[in-house]
């Protein structure tokens, strides 16, 4: 601990060209450079280290007062990091603000704001960066009081935090904004109260309330404010997430609740990490920017508009992009396709993202044409992205939905998906099969080892019904040009949730030109409630004696693509439906009870 003596300090060379306006820039401004102004000799041959530097400095500072100049702002240095909100109509300058590195994945605010001791943070300045999942992913976007202190952490790159080092590099406000700013009334009058250590609970029953978790956090740990110290994190549609922030005034109290990380509440243990007012900002724009479907209200309509459709046919129109960059973006497919991007068909990139919602340095990508798919695979073929050469292939939509459903795709063909499951299929539409044409003129250029094969279509999926994805109309106005997919789980942690309608469900959709979207018999129910580890086979016994089969069942999943405890069955009639309705709701499956409602 310092006294209070090195928490003020005068810049003298701030002080000086005060003195003497004539003199040099502040920034140009050196101990030697000062003494030769005032015409001082300096004494350089001082052996001990920094001895010559203080003299001279001593004898500036008393020509300064013999000048009559007097010493009257001293600048500080913050002892404590200040917590608070920040909001997106702030201005940010871009000269104050770095980007930390390669920290430890436990690290809060006030862990970096100690590996920056000596400098000034501003106030709630440190925002921690989360990933798709909504777990840190080791970096932190911190903002300083001016660009000298800034300057000043650039040269701690590569410093030690514990045992590892931390890269320190510029960064911009409009990236600081976009991880710390905030827009909600609410999380502004929770973050309002200054000098607050927040914690941030996950798991929660989704049926918790503030006493609940009150109760769980106990006398030895009291939240600030009581209920007023608790923020839950909801769906847009009011829905609980099973994340909380709790306030506490001081680090003790933090300290006893971190103490009950995994004690249990209900029948869910709990998680409690130390957060940051920037966390809380982004954990609630990730959940309240996610159009979830929660319910399946009329009219229904396609998301994809059916001039733009995900084709089945053989049809070469579109590219293949493998050994991506992990790193790569929808903006660096873009930069890399150049002149080419103008033939991209609308809603027409698809990153391909693996098991674990990573990706997987695939991508596809669908063109106006098979002639447009020839030419961008050939041009772009092992062309360079962020230091990695990345292949082109030529391929037909056939191939890319098997892809996108889960199989593989290789030279040597196809291998079919593991699962045929209606929801884990990304959105397919009928289309018309014609034979690809490749021009006369890129004839010459065609280079058959570097273009997969086409395969035959099996002769089952001609007559199979196209899988039809559907969302609300009041989100029909959602930008959706580029999706991700994956197999499993069905919904991606960084898209919207898509909910495929299984062969019986019942929906209005609009149709398109030479596009029929056949009419379905039946009525829809939904299930809520269900256990988690609820499948087909508990439901189908649940609705035993209903003529139910297997694909008439669709499970719904959360954002983060586990079980929602909710699911769709398709019943042959209505009349059937609401006996259904009638005679099981209310019922228990397993431990649970269960609400049926008729769509």
């Amino acid at each position: 601990m310092l006294s209070d003596c090195f928490y003020s300090f005068y810049d003298l060379r701030k002080e000086f060209h005060t003195c003497y306006p004539s003199s040099a820039a502040v920034k140009d401004q050196t101990i030697k450079t000062m003494a030769e102004y005032l015409g001082l000799g300096t004494d350089e041959a001082e052996e001990d280290f920094g001895v010559w530097q203080v003299k001279t400095m001593v004898a500036i500072i008393f020509s300064m007062l013999s000048e009559d100049h007097v010493f009257t702002e001293p600048e500080t240095v913050k002892c404590k990091y200040e917590t608070g909100p920040c909001s997106k109509s702030e201005t940010v300058d871009s000269e104050t603000v770095i980007r930390a590195r390669g920290l430890p994945w436990q690290s809060s605010d006030q862990d970096i704001a100690r590996f920056f001791k000596g400098l000034n943070i501003a106030k709630g300045g440190v925002a921690l960066c989360l990933n798709s999942q909504g777990r840190r992913n080791g970096e932190a976007l911190v903002r300083f009081v001016n660009s000298e202190q800034r300057d000043l952490a650039l040269e701690r790159h590569k410093h030690h935090m514990g045992s590892r080092y931390i890269e320190v590099y510029k960064a911009t406000g409009e990236e600081f904004l976009k991880i710390a700013g905030g827009t909600s009334n609410e999380v502004a009058q929770f973050l309002s109260k200054e000098n607050q250590v927040i914690i941030r609970m996950r798991g929660l029953p989704f049926t918790a309330t503030q006493e609940d978790v009150l109760g769980f956090l106990g006398q030895e740990c009291p939240v600030t404010g009581g209920k007023e110290g608790l923020l839950f994190v909801k769906y847009p549609d009011g829905r609980p997430t099973g994340d909380a922030f709790v306030l506490f005034s001081c680090e003790e109290y933090a300290q006893n609740a971190l103490k009950k990380h995994k004690e249990i509440l209900g029948k869910r243990y709990i998680e409690l990490f130390r957060s940051t007012a920037a966390e809380v900002q982004q954990v609630l724009n990730r959940y309240m920017s996610t159009p979830l479907i929660p319910t399946l209200p009329t009219p229904i309509i396609p998301v994809i508009p059916p001039p733009y459709t995900i084709a089945t046919g053989s049809i070469r129109d579109c590219v293949r992009l493998r050994g991506l960059p992990y790193t790569a973006g929808i903006d660096d497919i873009l930069d890399f396709m150049g002149d080419a991007t103008g033939d991209i068909k609308p809603h027409g990139v698809h990153m391909v993202l693996n098991q674990q919602g990573r990706p997987s340095g695939d991508a596809f990508i669908q063109m106006k044409s098979a002639d447009k798919a020839f030419m961008v695979a050939q041009k772009c073929h092992k062309k360079m992205m962020k230091d990695r050469y990345v292949e082109v292939f030529q391929c037909s939509g056939e191939e890319m939905n098997f892809v996108l459903m889960g199989g593989t795709l290789n030279r040597s063909g196809l291998s079919p998906p593991p699962c045929k499951l209606p929801c884990l299929s990304p959105p397919a539409y009928a289309a018309f099969q014609t034979a690809a044409v490749i021009p006369a003129e890129a004839a010459a250029l065609y280079q058959p080892q570097a273009l997969l094969p086409t395969t035959r279509t099996p002769q089952a999926s001609a007559a199979a019904p196209p899988t039809v994805t559907y969302y609300p109309a009041q989100a029909a106005q959602l930008y959706m040009n580029y999706t991700a997919y994956y197999p499993s789980p069905p919904v991606s942690p960084t898209t919207v949730g898509y909910i495929a309608a299984p062969p019986g469900a019942v929906a209005a959709a609009a149709t398109a030109t030479h596009t029929p979207i056949l009419p379905q018999p039946g009525a829809l129910v939904r299930m809520q409630g269900l256990p988690y580890n609820t499948g087909m086979k508990e439901i189908l016994s649940f609705f035993q004696g209903y003529q139910l089969q297997a694909d008439s069942i669709l499970m719904l999943y959360n954002f983060s693509g586990q079980p929602s405890g909710e699911a769709l069955v398709t019943f042959p009639s209505l009349d059937l439906a609401k006996k259904a309705v009638a005679e099981r709701n209310g019922q228990l499956l397993g431990s649970h009870c269960v609400q049926l409602y008729l769509v």
